[in-house]
């Protein structure tokens, strides 16, 4: 929940993730505005969900949570000189830490998780906002150009009249 009695629970969960916790986190609140829950992700929550739910709805993101954090036995991948630790959602290029957002580390991870597909933007939409939200037409273009900036160009790929995939210069 965000609103703990002895303080906010966006602040706890940044501190849990700088201090390197992986443990999947799924935020349940009243909260409903569209900039709580970007905050939300952004600051690490792996999925958020805004009272009252659905317990088998609840029940569904908790399967879909542990799937994402059992599917791969091997945290870690090498892409080129980027180094991607999936348990710490740590990225190095060649010795320097490199900091991503909640939401790039998601829009990053949807590409892993599909390495060489090609996925569409509302594909791309549909793995970063919840269902319904309300999306700006260049979301997904200007946090792929940042990833770009941060990772460096060739990681991710345009592909043309379709959307991006992983790059394939490894």
């Amino acid at each position: 929940d965000l609103m703990l009695p002895d303080g906010l629970g966006i602040a706890f969960l940044k501190k849990l993730r700088a201090e390197g916790s992986v443990t999947p986190v799924i935020i349940l609140t009243a909260l409903d505005q569209i900039s709580d829950r970007i905050a939300g992700l952004d600051a690490g929550a792996d999925d958020y969900m805004i009272k009252p739910f659905d317990l088998s709805e609840l029940s569904s993101r908790l399967n879909a949570v542990a799937r994402r954090y059992s599917g791969n036995p091997n945290p870690l991948i090498e892409i080129g000189d980027l180094r991607i630790d999936l348990a710490a959602r740590t990225v190095m290029h060649g010795a320097r830490p490199v900091e991503l957002t909640g939401r790039e580390w998601a829009l990053f991870e949807a590409f892993l998780q599909r390495p060489g597909i090609a996925m569409t933007k509302a594909q791309l939409e549909d793995r970063l906002y919840a269902f319904g939200a309300e999306v700006e037409s260049n979301t997904i273009e200007v946090h792929v150009s940042r990833l770009r900036k941060k990772l460096g160009h060739g990681v991710i790929d345009t592909v043309r009249g379709i959307g991006y995939r992983l790059g394939t210069a490894r």
